[in-house]
């Protein structure tokens, strides 16, 4: 395994990290555990999650099964740097309600409380943000957040789903009221979805942020989808991201074409749309979020994969990025 610095920190990270959102929806709770058993077995120190996972009435699930993988011990936890997620509605039994969710100080500190009892932790290392909250001042914020780390139960904090602009607002913000600020955007980013590149990633870069893209396949696109569709597989289509790209004649071209490359040179589809995003500037490690062994194994050797420039030039004339901004929009 590769290792990198997450950000501007002195936190070592692996350079693929263990997105565990299937967790319980689609993997079973043991089947999870020899997930990540496997994934720390492979050098996979960093393993991502949400106090949301889980999802509908089983909000929280996927943090209570990393909890469990912990309570076995054998120096788990010890290994891991975990992130988690707050921002989703948490209200009891499953419902909407007043202040359980969003950035307020009031829901920061229940639910960084709540995701340790599910966690079975005493701390995480790096709190995410998982979405701009517009209602609640960024000063209040950054108080509830440095109440957390002076009390050890955070040692970082990062946003996901952040405009560049309001990382750079979180982050003058910090600085001017004395906070280390975010160290990490998580945000959409692969070789279908680039639009990070225009102001998020410079951004992000400027202020010393590691960047982690979610969804790297581009829900299943670019994990040979028109492969599984010949051999009677199907596209993943889980949130319709899949099977509404393959009904665009556009998209359907452009995934035919990235396959056919990817066959001309004997590689794999979905190991090479995250090793492309090991070669781009500002990133940490994308979250592959496996569901079985294969893929877990699959990811992994992503890691290892060095693409040739001839097959670098190719997915850039397949899929364009937006060039760097203001030129992009403006000339």
């Amino acid at each position: 395994m590769k290792y990198t610095q997450l950000g501007r920190t002195g936190l070592k990270v692996s350079r693929l990290v263990l997105g565990t959102m299937n967790f319980g929806p689609q993997t079973n709770e043991s089947d999870s555990h020899t997930l990540m058993d496997a994934a720390l077995d492979a050098g996979v120190n960093f393993f991502d999650t949400a106090n949301v996972y889980g999802w509908g009435e089983n909000k929280g699930r996927t943090e209570e099964i990393l909890g469990t993988w912990f309570a076995q011990g054998g120096d788990r936890r010890d290994k891991v740097v975990l992130a988690t997620k707050v921002y989703g509605n948490m209200g009891p039994d499953g419902e909407a309600w007043p202040n359980h969710d969003k950035l307020s100080a009031l829901n920061i500190r229940r639910a960084v409380d709540a995701s340790l009892k599910r966690l079975q932790t005493d701390h995480i290392d790096l709190y995410q943000f998982h979405h701009v909250d517009r209602s609640t001042p960024a000063e209040e914020i950054w108080q509830a957040i440095d109440v957390l780390i002076q009390q050890g139960k955070i040692l970082y904090a990062g946003s996901s789903n952040f405009a560049g602009y309001k990382i750079a607002q979180a982050n003058e913000t910090a600085k001017r009221l004395g906070s280390f600020g975010l160290v990490s955007e998580q945000c959409l980013y692969n070789l279908m979805a680039r639009d990070a590149e225009m102001e998020v990633i410079p951004a992000a870069q400027e202020y010393g942020l590691g960047v982690i893209p979610w969804s790297p396949l581009q829900g299943g696109l670019l994990g040979g989808a028109l492969r599984k569709e010949r051999e009677g597989g199907g596209a993943r289509s889980t949130t319709g991201r899949s099977a509404e790209g393959l009904a665009d004649p556009k998209v359907r071209a452009q995934i035919q074409a990235y396959e056919d490359l990817l066959d001309k040179h004997g590689l794999e589809p979905g190991e090479v749309g995250l090793a492309w995003l090991l070669t781009r500037p500002g990133i940490t490690g994308p979250i592959s979020g496996p569901r079985t062994r294969e893929q877990l194994e699959s990811a992994l050797r992503a890691v290892e994969l060095e693409l040739s420039e001839e097959v670098l030039a190719s997915l850039e004339e397949i899929f364009p990025g937006p060039g760097p901004s203001p030129e992009s929009f403006a000339w």
